[in-house]
């Protein structure tokens, strides 16, 4: 049984899969099983997964037709034996120290879940999505969901989970559903018990234009508003303080009636004109 099992849906990413995968098969930590569920891809990703598994014995590659990252997900979830499992996207890729400092921490604390810092990169830029400045466990909810910057950042991808807890539990995600992480990483931080954070190293997100969150769709969009609908209703019952995450409403109004409604975040600034018209504008 490996200490890690990685969980990577693959689907049409030949352009960023071999920087992916050399993030992964080059971890200074070794003990891993690299779970590849190739998602009926059209283009030379699973040639691509063929090539690394025929070099690299810990390399597992399922293929499937075409059914959506979270039932690529689930497929990995359904054997995965490591004594953690972790997710990567196939087109970001991870510090080379990622899992060794993430294990380290988990085992020292015997924490259910470790998390790490975020790095957002664009073609000419970057900057830190979260950063994790210290090493610090808790067992208490209110507290993992501040630290994970949840529900704002609903991130699968930098964090490792005890398996046995995410099996106990039934933990997988909603099947044929975009925006899937939301759901997932709230039941894991209110069902698991012990998170910690882990600073000094970075999952690196790509932001690929033709991604799930950037490109648009009727389904898609109905989805985003499911899935944040279902989680916020989720942290109401699990009485989740959300104190960090919504800070103020606002109204302002003209002759009587509302024109500009205001939804103060601690990152952004959501603004709904008309009762309509509705766009975001980031604080950072």
């Amino acid at each position: 049984m490996a200490k890690i099992s990685i969980i990577i849906p693959v689907y049409n990413v030949k352009k960023f899969l071999n920087k992916c995968l050399k993030s992964i098969v080059n971890q200074t930590f070794t003990d891993l099983e690299i779970i590849c569920i190739n998602d009926g891809s059209t283009d030379k990703s699973l040639s691509i997964l063929n090539s690394f598994a025929q070099k690299d014995n810990r390399i597992i590659v399922i293929n499937q037709s075409n059914q959506g990252q979270s039932c690529a997900r689930n497929a990995g979830l359904a054997i995965a034996t490591g004594e953690y499992t972790g997710f990567v996207d196939s087109d970001d890729w991870i510090d080379l120290d990622f899992y060794e400092k993430l294990y380290t921490a988990a085992e020292k604390y015997n924490a259910d879940i470790a998390a790490a810092g975020i790095k957002r990169l664009r073609p000419y830029k970057w900057k830190y999505h979260l950063k994790i400045k210290n090493e610090e466990y808790t067992e208490n909810t209110d507290r993992k969901f501040l630290l994970c910057d949840v529900p704002d950042k609903c991130y699968v991808w930098n964090k490792i989970y005890k398996t046995s807890e995410l099996k106990k539990n039934n933990i997988i995600f909603e099947p044929h559903v975009f925006f899937e992480d939301r759901c997932f990483t709230a039941e894991v931080l209110v069902k698991l018990k012990g998170l910690v954070t882990v600073p000094d190293t970075y999952y690196n997100y790509w932001t690929n234009n033709r991604s799930t969150v950037k490109t648009k769709s009727a389904k898609k969009l109905k989805d985003s508003e499911y899935t944040y609908n279902k989680m916020m209703e989720y942290l109401k019952e699990n009485n989740i303080n959300l104190d960090h995450y919504f800070l103020e409403f606002k109204k302002i109004k003209l002759l009587g009636l509302t024109i500009l409604k205001i939804k103060i975040y601690k990152n952004k600034n959501e603004y709904k004109l008309l009762n309509c018209i509705k766009f975001k504008v980031s604080k950072n």
